[in-house]
């Protein structure tokens, strides 16, 4: 099984509202007591369709989607409208748009999300998913974003740390089966290798529990995908700031079960079609995102 690119303590340091906010409704949404999230979301803007979907897609009228929404800013529940929300969620229901579709999310672990592509609970995944040359013997890509791996440390950055070489005998947050758990265990192994500790590594299954972990002070650093790193900073400046550089810059990619051509090709077509129509543009305006993690 190809490596996935993404709980929490009993007790919390406060924090600021937007933070609290954020994290626990996620959390909430996230647990059996919470309402069940609106799989199909706010209806999309009705748009002429001028892409051919495949045609079971077709004969069905809905995209399913395998996502892990706990991936704020990119994948999310909003627990206002209990949608499924972000980047990556407006995204494809722009890009089914175009193809006459309606998408139906499938909330899922992103530890096990590509096996339930691979069984086909789900006829595509967009979660964050980086593509590397391990991923790309399994499955087949469209990419769309380019996002590196940065640290987020709290403010004032007082261990001064700039990049994973600094981390030996530091305890960090990382989320599960992550490219960023891999890279945190080679560097590790290169403290070793230099005579120093080795890492210490934190792993919890959400990202926003990782979050939280440095909220409480419980280790000195998390790493994650920096629009994750920069979303954080962002919403909270006076609590959080980045560690150092962007690295490893790699694009995201909807993942495909691998030889299923006409899924590909019609995803192709309608990212170009987005592309084409402004909708991708305007969504990079919208997230406020680096011009620079637009694919181009």
């Amino acid at each position: 099984m190809p490596s996935p690119s993404r709980r929490s303590a009993a007790f919390r340091l406060p924090l600021t509202c937007l933070v609290v906010s954020t994290i626990l409704a996620l959390l909430l949404a996230a647990c059996g007591g919470a309402a069940t999230p609106n799989t199909t979301g706010s209806p999309t803007t009705a748009v002429k369709p001028s892409v051919t979907a495949p045609s079971d897609l077709l004969k069905s009228g809905t995209l399913v989607v395998g996502t892990d929404p706990t991936y704020v800013p990119m994948e999310y529940i909003d627990t206002k409208t209990n949608d499924y929300t972000g980047f990556d969620i407006d995204l494809i229901r722009a890009m089914a748009a175009s193809m006459g579709l309606k998408v139906e999310v499938d909330k899922t672990s992103f530890l096990t999300i590509f096996d339930g592509l691979n069984s086909k609970r789900y006829d595509i995944v967009i979660s964050s998913v980086t593509i590397n040359s391990g991923r790309q013997k399994s499955f087949d890509f469209v990419p769309y974003f380019t996002a590196g791996e940065s640290l987020l440390v709290n403010k004032g950055n007082p261990k001064n740390l700039k990049s994973t070489s600094d981390l030996c005998g530091l305890n960090v947050g990382v989320q599960n089966g992550t490219t960023e758990q891999m890279d945190l265990t080679t560097a590790s192994k290169a403290c070793q290798t230099a005579g120093k500790q080795a890492i210490n590594q934190t792993v919890l299954q959400s990202q926003t529990d990782v979050i939280q972990l440095l909220a409480n002070h419980r280790v000195d650093a998390t790493y994650q995908d920096s629009p994750v790193t920069d979303y954080y900073n962002k919403i909270n400046p006076g609590q959080f700031e980045v560690g150092g550089s962007v690295v490893s810059a790699a694009p995201y990619g909807i993942t495909v079960r691998k030889g299923d051509t006409a899924m590909l090709t019609a995803m192709q077509q309608a990212f170009q079609a987005v592309r084409n129509d402004g909708t991708y543009d305007n969504l990079f305006k919208s997230y406020a995102f680096s011009q620079a993690a637009k694919l181009q």
